[in-house]
């Protein structure tokens, strides 16, 4: 794949320094059809747990937006030219979360977290100015996820994994994980929580309750395992990014404060829950003014970074305009559509350009 050709322009949304996205996807097709052939059964179990969760009304739906969307979704030409229409200077792009593939057996689930991050590698790299890249780990398989994450990261490049909020019997409090965790902070990989599917099943199957309500209930979840077993106390730096503005929590935390000060069993964290929203970052992907204006009075403006879901419909084609309309401080703007970004990433920000055209060829 040819690279975009580099040049050395200010940022074009003008903010200062560069735009950063850091929830955006990139799908897989190819991978998936590898998956199907690999373990037919398991796919089809997979695909009927999926019409379970989601109903066929929702199946249908989705699978006539994807199909619309399939350009937006795998071609880098048109990735870019979206990015420069809302003012986007870099994308962290991670895969669509359909490749997580948590019922797959040893063998196979280490195979496409390899391949996945391998295709996202060989995605950013048409554009190393613009784009940086997540790779996939095996959480079902606790024991798998340290050189799933070191292929990503090391071997392949990449800023970090994107994890769902659970896999199997496997929360992100399990025991077994806190291998992944020190690696993680050793690596200084950003972790990107990002849900894929619901643990309610048949109960949100109509009314695309599955994502509406599904996704931040997951949110919530995953994010207070983190916090009631003490992950965040014992790796007080990891790079954690909740997708989905972290869902339900973070504005709904004195339920879980009070149950630390009055329940034993929830007294697994050093402090109280509410403080841990200052050891995590979220993402702006809250949909109304008013709720990223909560979101940045619970956890505070300097960990929200951009996030715009590009390109699904639950996603949003305006995520800048979206901060400019919660009429937030200019500073805190500020902070949300760059500064927060250039922190968590550091040395592997790449610079924004203005302008940039793909040469022939570069497209995923």
């Amino acid at each position: 794949m040819n690279e975009v050709p580099s040049t050395d322009v200010a940022s074009p949304a003008g903010h200062g320094g560069p735009v950063v996205d850091v929830h955006a996807h990139l799908l897989l097709p190819a991978l998936q059809q590898s998956i199907g052939a690999r373990d037919p059964d398991g796919f089809a179990a997979a695909q009927a747990l999926e019409a379970r969760r989601n109903g066929p009304e929702s199946l249908a739906t989705s699978g006539r937006m994807i199909g619309e969307r399939m350009a937006l979704l795998t071609a880098l030409v048109v990735r870019l030219a979206e990015m420069d229409r809302q003012g986007v200077d870099v994308q962290v792009v991670s895969p669509s979360p359909s490749h997580y593939y948590p019922w797959a057996g040893e063998e196979l689930a280490a195979w496409a977290a390899r391949e996945a991050s391998r295709a996202i590698a060989e995605h950013v790299a048409g554009a190393p100015d613009r784009l940086l890249g997540l790779g996939l780990v095996p959480l079902q398989h606790p024991h798998l996820v340290v050189d799933a994450l070191e292929d990503a990261v090391v071997a392949n490049g990449l800023a970090g994994v994107e994890l769902s909020s659970f896999a199997g019997d496997v929360e992100l409090s399990d025991e077994r994980l806190e291998p992944f965790w020190t690696r993680a902070e050793e690596l200084d990989a950003i972790v990107f929580l990002h849900p894929f599917g619901c643990s309610l099943d048949e109960r949100l199957d109509r009314y695309y309750l599955s994502n509406t309500v599904g996704q931040p209930v997951e949110n919530a979840v995953a994010l207070s395992h983190l916090i009631f077993s003490g992950v965040l106390d014992r790796h007080p730096s990891l790079r954690l990014v909740a997708a989905h503005g972290g869902g339900y929590l973070p504005t709904f935390l004195g339920r879980s404060d009070h149950a630390w000060q009055v329940r034993p069993e929830a007294h697994g964290c050093r402090e109280l829950p509410s403080s841990y929203l200052r050891r995590l970052r979220f993402d702006s992907l809250v949909h109304t003014p008013g709720a990223l204006g909560a979101l940045v009075d619970a956890a505070g403006a300097d960990r929200v970074l951009l996030g715009s879901d590009y390109p699904f419909d639950m996603g949003v084609d305006d995520p800048v305009e979206r901060v400019h309309d919660a009429g937030l401080a200019e500073a805190d703007a500020r902070a949300i559509l760059s500064g927060n970004a250039a922190e968590l990433l550091g040395s592997r920000l790449p610079r924004a350009h203005a302008g940039v055209t793909v040469t022939e060829g570069g497209a995923a």
